[in-house]
């Protein structure tokens, strides 16, 4: 064999186990992004999870309101990527414990029972104005001693918050929560959560547990795609408030 084709052929191997090492090489690091979304999500392949919204109050049937489907749709591009499959709940139905599957709980929690519920077993930290009286506190967000007020079309709340289970019941799949102050809200921490679940999981890791508050600014002309991250309140979320002692008033003896 001469040396051109000595060269030829060598060359031609190089130029195969670059591309065969590239190729693995890509692959791993995908397979690796892959596993960590579906260890922050809770999604492994062909698991199951729980998509849990309110009914649409303009519809006399089963149906969705417009905005949260729209957080359906993102979510179901994450469920698809993971390899899993979702089961789509009214709030009023879903009468299940949680952990057994991954939940994401959508609404507020006038809208949906079992995110208010939610948020009084897990996130005793936070009130929530349920009113139904139109008033400046219509909705409002308090926690951490802040009270966030919504300025409808302006400026609107939203709580985005992954809930850890308890792993020594067996049970360790993740619930999720989004709680706004109106439905394009919702929608906007569904996508804050899909588009931002790396820089989460490395903040928070992939089996954490975190509460933050958002705010969707001027949705009356940008819809759901400005979102400020306004705190993260996880601290003083799980953290019950310190119930006063009342004065002892007995009369004296």
């Amino acid at each position: 064999m001469s040396d051109d084709a000595r060269n030829l052929v060598l060359g031609l191997a190089a130029l195969v186990v670059g591309l065969v090492g590239g190729w693995f090489l890509r692959t791993y690091v995908w397979r690796r992004r892959l596993d960590r979304k579906q260890k922050f999500f809770g999604l492994p392949k062909e698991s199951e999870c729980l998509l849990v919204v309110p009914r649409d109050p303009g519809s006399r049937g089963w149906s969705l309101a417009r905005h949260d489907a729209f957080a359906l749709l993102e979510l179901a591009a994450v469920i698809k990527e993971c390899g899993a499959h979702a089961e789509v709940l009214a709030h009023d139905t879903a009468w299940q414990g949680f952990g057994a599957r991954t939940e994401f709980c959508i609404g507020g929690p006038v809208a949906n029972l079992r995110l208010a519920a939610h948020l009084r077993s897990m996130l005793p930290g936070i009130e929530v104005d349920t009113e139904a009286a139109p008033g400046p506190d219509q909705g409002a967000i308090s926690v951490g001693g802040e009270t966030y007020r919504m300025e409808k079309g302006s400026v609107e709340y939203v709580l985005l918050a992954r809930l850890a289970s308890a792993r020594e019941s067996g049970n360790d799949r993740p619930v999720f929560l989004s709680s706004g102050q109106r439905g394009i809200a919702n929608q906007a921490a569904v996508r804050y959560l899909a588009r931002h679940h790396t820089r989460l999981a490395r903040k928070h890791g992939v089996d954490g547990t975190f509460c933050l508050l958002l705010r969707v600014v001027n949705s009356q002309a940008y819809g759901s795609d400005v979102v400020e991250l306004v705190a993260d309140v996880t601290k003083a979320a799980v953290t019950a408030p310190k119930v006063r002692s009342q004065p002892d008033r007995s009369p004296a003896t």
